[in-house]
């Protein structure tokens, strides 16, 4: 008998190892792994969600935990509050990843050559698609997430989950909508004439900037502030006593800052993405589909501002936006999520055990 021999596990390990992978998931035993890209400190609504979901699963009786790629992971502690600083942390290079079949590994979109190399990895894997612009970004050509053994995924908007279903027929995508935390809020002392402005692509912030003060001269009193690089609270803070918010994401997922926007009362100023997300409407913010047109909307909006003509429909459907994404929902959906997951996979290693365990013989009368 050769060594490789040696080290199989007998029929009666097999047995013993699928019926405590049962058992630690009918109890929350087992382990569910958010991998999480490392920002090197720079503030990421995609990372913050991953932290936020390991926390309400953590609070709900689960073995959660964020998973990291390097020892060296710089972690949220300059931007995100302690409670969500002291979740646990694994790390794959520290060799910490141990999986059994009752784990659930979860894998953002972006994390392509991950999804590859976890095929052969015995526990539950799913997809977290929050950006779906990076779906393909290191997938290689002809590959499906099917192709890698991936049926489960995870995001945040229906449009979203449309585009995924459209590219990969056969997945039924599971949305999760997201909640803004509760200190993101109206500022209680009159708005301030500022301008926050939040751009995927910080030359646009520039040219917005640069562009704005050559057209309106009159306006260079009026402050506008980018808010990359701040904290959590700070960026809530900086957004509370704003006067307008501008935004430009064209290829976003779901878009927390609009809705962060709008629960600090904060008009929006925006242009339209590509995916055009659930929760806009012509209403709720002040659209449009040119970012060289957002200049002259942003002149204009400050002139209504300052003679104090916003019309009250604008605000009344930024409430009327927020109403389904608070905690409770996504807690909620994502707690169906992760119970419906360990229910299908009980279900599939009961179906292994029966097939494996010995036909018990009848006992004679």
């Amino acid at each position: 008998m050769d060594q490789q021999q040696q080290n199989q596990p007998t029929l009666e390990e097999t047995i013993e190892k699928i019926e405590q992978s049962i058992k630690d998931l009918e109890s929350k035993n087992n382990k569910i792994f958010f991998l999480t890209q490392d920002t090197k400190g720079t503030q990421r609504a995609s990372v913050a969600i991953n932290y936020q979901f390991v926390k309400l699963l953590k609070d709900s009786g689960y073995n959660a935990s964020i998973l990291h790629e390097k020892d060296d992971y710089a972690g949220v502690g300059e931007w995100l509050s302690e409670e969500y600083t002291s979740l646990p942390h694994t790390s794959i290079e520290s060799g910490d990843l141990q999986v059994g079949p009752q784990d659930l590994l979860i894998i953002p979109e972006v994390f392509g050559h991950v999804i590859e190399q976890t095929v052969d990895m015995p526990c539950k894997r799913a997809i977290f698609c929050q950006s779906y612009d990076y779906i393909f970004e290191m997938l290689q050509p002809g590959a499906t997430w099917a192709s890698l053994g991936i049926d489960t995924v995870i995001t945040t908007s229906e449009a979203s989950s449309e585009y995924i279903k459209s590219i990969f027929p056969g997945v039924e995508p599971i949305v999760i909508p997201l909640s803004i935390p509760e200190y993101f809020k109206t500022d209680e002392k009159p708005k301030k004439p500022i301008v926050s402005i939040h751009t995927r692509d910080h030359r646009d912030t520039m040219k917005l900037i640069k562009s704005f003060y050559v057209k309106y001269p009159q306006y260079r009193w009026v402050t506008f502030r980018d808010l990359r690089g701040l904290t959590r609270k700070d960026f809530a803070s900086a957004l509370g006593e704003s006067c307008v918010a501008v935004w430009v994401d064209d290829v976003c997922g779901f878009g927390t800052f609009p809705l962060e926007s709008m629960q600090c009362g904060t008009p929006l100023i925006a242009k339209v993405p590509n995916l055009k997300i659930d929760w806009i409407n012509e209403k709720n913010a002040i659209w449009t589909y040119e970012l060289n047109q957002m200049v002259d909307m942003v002149g204009a909006y400050l002139k209504s501002w300052l003679e104090d003509s916003i019309p009250e429909e604008l605000y009344m459907e930024m409430d009327k936006t927020l109403e389904p994404y608070t905690e409770a929902h996504e807690s909620s959906a994502l707690l169906s999520f992760v119970e419906k997951v360990n229910a299908d996979r009980v279900t599939e290693l009961t179906i292994s055990l029966n097939k494996i365990k010995p036909i018990e013989e009848p006992i004679k009368q």
